[in-house]
């Protein structure tokens, strides 16, 4: 692990955990990232980004997939665990199978290798600002009948019970919410969920669906709240529709 140069801390400054076993690499973002006023710790094992999450707070977390020891994917399921913190996967593997198996883990995005240094600096620009409560154009309490989501503080309840939502996950419900009882479609939530990759699959949606209705439902295969529309889309209902 090491802590490269940096300046001193202003409000606002993105810091960074950059988790990548090729130190060549590494150095390379974390120089470009730098340039651009981020702070940038690096880690080249799955036991050192551990470790060092556990020192520091960071505003997202770059994470490999193939790394020495513990790899990405047990150290995304660790992190995620006990922590919100966007995590991105930065990874050679770019199969639709391992962005599915990425985001079923935790991850908030998934970037494949070679990718260009502006995409990288860009999507994780999009999950800080959707983490500080700043993606979207309001920030008042959504209600939509037991379920409350306060955008500023990203807390979610329902009944009054805590929900410990990704910050995707908060984003998609809370487009969800704020159009209850009505139907999307895949297209239409990879359009209003803002920040997420741009190079998306409607897969993505599917597995974020999925992992919200364990959150939310008593049964999540015979879902009560996030219903799906065969043909059409998803629906968060209320228990309001007609």
């Amino acid at each position: 692990m090491e802590q490269l140069s940096r300046p001193s801390l202003e409000e606002g400054t993105i810091q960074v955990l950059l988790v990548e076993d090729d130190e060549r690499l590494a150095r390379l973002t974390a120089r470009y990232l730098q340039e651009h006023g981020l702070v940038v710790t690096l880690a080249h094992s799955g036991s050192d980004a551990l470790a060092e999450s556990n020192r520091h707070v960071f505003d997202v977390i770059l994470l490999d997939l193939m790394l020495p020891g513990r790899d990405g994917l047990e150290v995304c399921r660790d992190l995620r665990g006990r922590t919100d913190v966007p995590i991105i996967m930065v990874t050679a593997r770019g199969e639709e199978a391992d962005r599915v198996l990425g985001l079923e883990t935790g991850a908030d995005d998934y970037l494949a290798k070679p990718y260009s240094s502006r995409e990288l600096l860009a999507r994780i620009r999009a999950q800080v600002r959707r983490a500080r409560g700043k993606a979207g154009p309001s920030s008042h309490p959504v209600q939509a009948g037991r379920l409350m989501m306060d955008p500023r503080s990203l807390r979610a309840t329902l009944d009054g019970r805590a929900l410990h939502l990704t910050t995707y996950e908060f984003s998609l419900l809370r487009v969800l919410a704020e159009r209850a009882g009505r139907v999307l479609s895949r297209e239409q939530l990879l359009d209003l969920v803002k920040g997420s990759a741009d190079e998306v699959f409607d897969r993505s949606v599917d597995v974020h669906i999925f992992r919200l209705r364990q959150k939310l439902e008593v049964d999540p295969r015979n879902p009560l709240m996030l219903k799906t529309v065969r043909g059409a889309g998803y629906m968060l209902a209320t228990g309001e529709e007609s």
